[in-house]
């Protein structure tokens, strides 16, 4: 049995009397052996480590919804004014979004100094409706128009001056301006030393250009030619003007009473919450239909009309990303994979980008092209468990207004219906095995095949 199982011998052994050595076959077989070695320690350092590679998929995401993170500082614009839209091509049309939004007045140099609590809806004033402008008129005209001649004069002139800047095609201005006039004549009736004017913006662009009008009507109050912060912004009647004068004049008779220093630290604490410049920072995150749309971020009011040559859309992209934020763990985890196939970067093109336009009725539009990718940086995140990005491409430009339009800083993106899947693996073990073995007899038969033609070549001639 065992000598017809030799039969089967597929490797049987060449009697040493039969072999003869040769110096070309002993270097061979050295060339040989440090051939392999390298050729092994090459396919085992391959094997110990993982290939990245693409692959272009239709997207498989179903979610209905996109998440948009954003921090945006408005240079130039209040926060009670800065407002954000959404539209999108299946014709959702949302104003004045609010939901988790925060908004933060900034100084001029952009920096947060002073917190603005959640961005609530607009209040509703009230406004007086019984008040006749004719029958007002009857008696004189008793709040008085002032141009840019005498504009300055005036309230230098006048310890206390209140003023309405208007423009006549302003619905509320043209609401207010029977309830102004009976104040003005309140005021004149009940002898308090407070002058009540008002300035047509049409007829003085400059005057209000200086004085930052940016909606109407703008009630600003002055005391000895300096403007007392903030505006007026409540009820539109005649009791609650009153009201407000009479607190403004009660307050300065209590600081008149107050000693030095505690007038310092009065003043100290109404400098901290100044709104000289009127920045605005705009935090939070929007949940859009998952289908090309637009955000924008424009000046618009419940009750105010926009004043379109003071609606300046500077403003700096901090950070813009899409989809749920990568947490610090995940963004270590993709340190792996080469810059050459994902980067954090092309997540959020736009950090630190700033768009700044000093020119009337232009604002910055941007474009963005949004690519859904997959990051499968080992076994255990493969498939539905991968690490899901959004990397962008982004162009922008500067883009033009008619003279009635109101800017606004446009963000349009358009979502690619095709999805970057990128894998990270290594080779199996049965992979590893079978190159090292196609390494050692290839190496053989090679390196056998140029033994024999040199033993050819080397065969010692007959006599």
């Amino acid at each position: 049995m065992l000598s017809k199982l030799k039969e089967f011998d597929l490797y049987r052994r060449i009697p040493k009397d039969l072999t003869e050595t040769t110096t070309h076959g002993s270097i061979l077989s050295l060339c040989a052996a440090v051939f392999m070695l390298v050729l092994f320690v090459a396919e085992l350092l391959a094997f110990l480590s993982l290939q990245v590679s693409t692959n272009i998929v239709i997207d498989p995401n179903v979610d209905s919804l996109l998440k948009i993170n954003f921090n945006i500082t408005i240079l130039d614009m209040p926060c009670e004014f800065a407002t954000i839209d959404i539209r999108d091509v299946l014709g959702t049309r949302q104003d004045n979004v609010t939901k988790n939004i925060q908004k933060w007045q900034v100084d001029a140099t952009g920096i947060k100094n002073a917190y603005g609590d959640i961005n609530h809806e607009q209040a509703d004033l009230m406004h007086d409706i019984h008040h006749d402008i004719a029958d007002l008129h009857a008696n004189g005209v008793h709040a008085i128009p002032v141009d840019e001649s005498n504009f300055n004069a005036w309230i230098d002139h006048h310890p206390y001056t209140f003023v309405d800047f208007y423009a006549p095609w302003c619905i509320w201005c043209q609401r207010l301006d029977p309830v102004w006039e009976a104040f003005a004549e309140k005021m004149e009736i009940e002898q308090i030393q407070i002058s009540v004017i008002k300035v047509d913006c049409t007829e003085n662009p400059n005057l209000c250009s200086e004085q930052k009008v940016m909606a109407f009507p703008l009630l600003r109050l002055f005391k000895n030619g300096q403007a007392q912060s903030p505006d007026y912004r409540s009820d539109r009647t005649v009791e609650g003007l009153h009201l407000y004068v009479h607190q403004q004049l009660g307050m300065d008779e209590m600081l008149s009473r107050m000693l030095p220093h505690e007038k310092e630290e009065h003043f100290a604490l109404l400098a901290q919450g100044k709104d000289d410049h009127p920045g605005c920072l705009l935090v939070g995150h929007l949940l859009v239909n998952r289908v090309p749309g637009q955000f924008h971020i424009e000046a618009r009011s419940k009750h105010h009309d926009i004043n379109p040559p003071a609606a300046n859309l500077s403003h700096v992209v901090n950070h813009l990303s899409f989809g749920p934020a990568l947490s610090k763990n995940t963004q270590r985890k993709l340190e792996v994979i080469p810059k050459s196939f994902f980067s954090l970067d092309s997540t959020q093109s736009f950090n630190m980008k700033g768009y700044i336009n000093d020119k009337l009725h232009q604002a910055f539009h941007h474009y963005i092209k949004v690519v859904s990718t997959q990051i499968e940086v080992n076994s255990h995140y493969v498939g539905a468990d991968a690490i899901l990005a959004y990397q962008m491409v982004e162009s922008s430009q500067l883009m033009m207004y008619s003279e009635d339009e109101v800017p606004e800083a446009r963000f349009s993106y358009d979502i690619s219906p095709m999805a970057v899947v990128i894998t990270r693996k290594g080779k199996h073990w049965y992979e590893f095995v079978t190159s090292i073995c196609a390494l050692i007899g290839g190496t053989f038969t090679v390196l056998g095949l140029l033994s024999g033609f040199l033993n050819i070549v080397f065969k010692p001639k007959k006599n």
